[in-house]
């Protein structure tokens, strides 16, 4: 048994006595029929604080002996051992034994009082620490200096109980709730804010990522550098408003519905339909007379009806644009997912993170609408939520509104310009800071930032193009990275290299190991060439924004390990592109197939147009040999 439970008397073991389990040497319980015999008890041998005490007392006062030496005029019989009791169960609190210290279960909330030894006090202040508790942990050698009888005494005592209805806590219970007050909210806002901004050095923010923003009359660039290095683009032109239309909401018109394609075509007032295909339709059931346990998309839609929709995908060479009927409206930090139960988190935000959004969101999300809260909400309080939230509810009723008076396919509405909604989707901490150099965009997007995240104001900085000497793009090396982004062949820093090319149904990407001889034998030389090459298809599939279905061609390794390791390296390197891909395992012949998912159209078809001479085949065909 533990220390603890070593000096209390239990039911079995008196004070004073043999071990348990050893039979008494005297003192025999007397019948009835022998001289001076007392009628025998129930409990006469169980225990108690007075056993044996009176027989042995009233023994040695009569004959001056023991105990031991048995009683005048009888004689001795052999002792005979006693046959084990069998286990009897305990009804009274006071026969309990009590339970060692590693044994105890401590309760989740602190209690009043003592705990029951000082092994548990122990046990509770370290497991449970309280916020405000100025009393001094116990120390163990304190703790095993007392004698066993003082400990004993101690855990013997009965626990007190509470009488106030079962509730934990104690006279100061309801002050220290009391303490949360609007001013521990505002404390905690501001201690969130502070460390939203992230880190600074010499009064200037320290970040991995820098935005840059050339305006000029025929379309606005936007680049997003990654310490000195290109790592995405984006290219806006006025003339995009018919092709760049990604987020914007109509009210449509079905023009026809294909049964066989499970797909409808929609008049959105562009040049060319859009789909909407059956899994993005959003119908009530009690509007469906044929319904079944799956409607098909005819007996959902009709020609000539009018529904709300949004572009899900820029319209791409002669395919139309993509739509849905589930609506979503992206603010700062949140997005309103109107008439729908939706209600998420973004997972690259931290466990802790995502549970103080919960809580918030538990008691500002209206009933009507969904939500999904975004990764810029990081360390948000919640009067910015709130705020945000509130700004796109009233959005929505103007596009509701606007919807109910339409008659004719019209565009509800639009998403802003190219560089308030890179900003919108992709600015924070991370960022060092954005630099434009158009004074009319920089007070747009300065005020844009002031509404949301005014700790970040500082960072937006206006560039003066003839005070510096050069332009923006030039001062930064963005051209000179942006012309070998447009070309077929990529060099790798050991000297291989990656053709990329592209197709109508796929792209490929070839890796060679070029100029790469290395320096020990085959395998390893190409398997560092793979984990090179690994890297920078990363980097390359966001720069040049390559979509839809990517084939790899990796250099043959025979090693099944070096194989897994560069495929986990490739993984990784694409963890931080925000584009949703999937990449599968290496195929019997070498290959890794991916996708990734098309939003626009790629960095080459922005700065190039079909050859009118060869029609974008790159080659020419003589065609006098056919005469």
């Amino acid at each position: 048994m533990s220390e603890m439970s070593a000096g209390v008397p239990t039911p079995e073991q008196p004070q004073g006595d043999a071990p348990q389990g050893d039979a008494p040497q005297s003192g025999q319980p007397r019948t009835p029929g022998t001289p001076g015999g007392v009628k025998k008890r129930r409990r006469g041998k169980r225990g108690g604080r007075n056993r044996n005490k009176t027989r042995v007392e009233g023994a040695a006062g009569q004959n001056g002996q023991t105990a031991q030496s048995g009683e005048p005029g009888q004689t001795p019989r052999p002792s005979q051992p006693r046959p084990p009791r069998p286990p009897r169960a305990v009804p009274a609190a006071q026969d309990v034994e009590v339970p060692a210290a590693q044994d105890m279960e401590l309760p989740d909330p602190p209690r009043e009082g003592k705990m029951a030894s000082p092994e548990a006090a122990d046990a509770a202040l370290v497991r449970k620490p309280q916020i405000g508790d100025t009393r001094p942990a116990p120390a163990a050698t304190a703790a095993a200096a007392k004698p066993a009888a003082a400990t004993a005494d101690t855990e013997a005592k009965p626990k007190s109980r509470n009488r106030r209805g079962g509730k934990r806590g104690g006279r100061n219970r309801r002050k220290s709730s009391d303490r949360t007050s609007d001013s521990s909210v505002i404390d905690t806002d501001a201690e969130l804010i502070e460390r939203r901004r992230g880190k600074e050095r010499n009064g200037k923010a320290v970040g991995r990522y820098m935005m840059c923003v050339q305006v000029r009359e025929e379309f606005t660039q936007v680049a997003m550098l990654e310490g000195r290095s290109l790592i995405e683009h984006y290219v806006s032109r006025p003339a995009d408003d018919e092709t760049q239309i990604h987020g914007n909401i109509y009210l449509g018109r079905v023009q026809n519905v294909l049964p066989g394609m499970e797909a409808a075509f929609v008049d959105i007032g562009t040049q060319k339909n859009a789909v909407l295909y059956r899994g993005d339709v959003q119908f009530d059931k009690d509007d469906v007379v044929e319904q079944g346990p799956d409607p098909r998309i005819e007996q959902v839609l009709k020609s000539r009806q009018m529904i709300l929709c949004q572009v899900t995908k820029n319209p791409i060479a002669a395919k139309g644009g993509r739509l849905t009927q589930e609506v979503s409206l992206p603010g700062r930090f949140v997005v309103l997912i109107p008439d729908s139960r939706t209600y998420g988190i973004s997972k690259r935000l931290p466990e802790g993170e995502r549970r103080r959004l919960r809580g918030i969101l538990d008691r500002i999300k209206p009933e009507q609408h969904g939500i999904i809260v975004r990764t810029a909400a990081e360390n948000a309080t919640e009067h910015e939520l709130t705020t945000d939230l509130t700004r796109l509810i009233e959005q929505w009723n103007e596009i509701r509104a606007k919807a109910e008076k339409a008659t004719s396919p019209t565009l509800l509405y639009r998403e802003p310009p190219l560089a308030v909604r890179v900003i919108r989707e992709e600015f924070s901490s991370d960022y060092r800071g954005i630099v434009i150099d158009d004074a009319a965009l920089y007070e747009e997007v300065r005020d844009y930032i002031g509404a949301f995240n005014p700790e970040f104001a500082d960072r937006i900085e206006l560039y003066d193009a003839e005070k510096e000497g050069l332009p923006l793009f030039e001062q930064h090396r963005v051209h000179e990275q942006l012309r070998k982004a447009l070309d077929r062949k990529v060099w790798l820093p050991s000297g291989g290299s990656l053709i990329i090319e592209h197709t109508e149904a796929l792209t490929v990407i070839d890796v060679n190991t070029g100029k790469n001889v290395g320096k020990s034998n085959l395998e390893e030389t190409v398997f560092h060439n793979n984990l090179e090459a690994a890297e920078e298809i990363a980097r390359q599939l966001r720069l040049r924004d390559i979509g839809g279905i990517i084939v790899i061609d990796f250099i043959d390794m025979e090693i099944r390990e070096n194989r897994r390791k560069v495929l986990e390296s490739f993984k990784d390197a694409l963890s931080r592109d925000k584009t949703r891909t999937q990449v599968f395992e290496i195929s019997e012949l070498g290959l890794v197939e991916m996708t990734r998912k098309r939003i626009g159209e790629g960095l080459l078809t922005n700065f190039a147009d079909p050859c009118v001479t060869c029609e974008g085949r790159g080659v020419m065909i003589d065609l006098s040999m056919l005469d």
